[in-house]
């Protein structure tokens, strides 16, 4: 399934380093810069379709790229179990606040989580 230039900006986001200089040239101007093929090519020296087959090529790989290292998924994982850990931690604190006054140290502990999940929180 053909992915959208948002899906696409994502992955080179995190593989675009791994593409020839040459792809990632071709796939800034196509993705980021939204030059339309011909415009491009003008801008290379090469012809439409030349662009077309780079573009291609280039999203091909970055998918490749993610179906084998799968750094987008982990990281998607890795924010929700943040989140959730952020909540639970409020959840925790207010709750326990109000109904039975936490012991100290675990009161200590709990902003400490909240603090480490926002400074990990990128």
């Amino acid at each position: 399934m053909k992915k959208t230039n948002e899906e696409y900006s994502i992955l080179y986001d995190f593989y675009g380093a791994l593409l020839s200089e040459r792809q990632r040239e071709v796939f800034e101007q196509y993705n980021e810069d939204n030059l339309s093929l011909s415009e491009i090519g003008a801008n290379l020296g090469v012809s439409r379709q030349a662009v077309h087959i780079a573009v291609s090529k280039a999203g091909r790989e970055l998918v490749g790229y993610e179906e084998k290292l799968g750094l987008i998924a982990k990281h998607k994982a890795y924010e929700k179990a943040l989140a959730e850990i952020n909540l639970k931690a409020d959840a925790i604190l207010k709750d326990k606040m109000r109904l039975d006054p936490l012991e100290p140290e675990t009161a200590k502990t709990l902003r400490r989580i909240k603090k480490l999940v926002k400074e990990l929180d990128l």
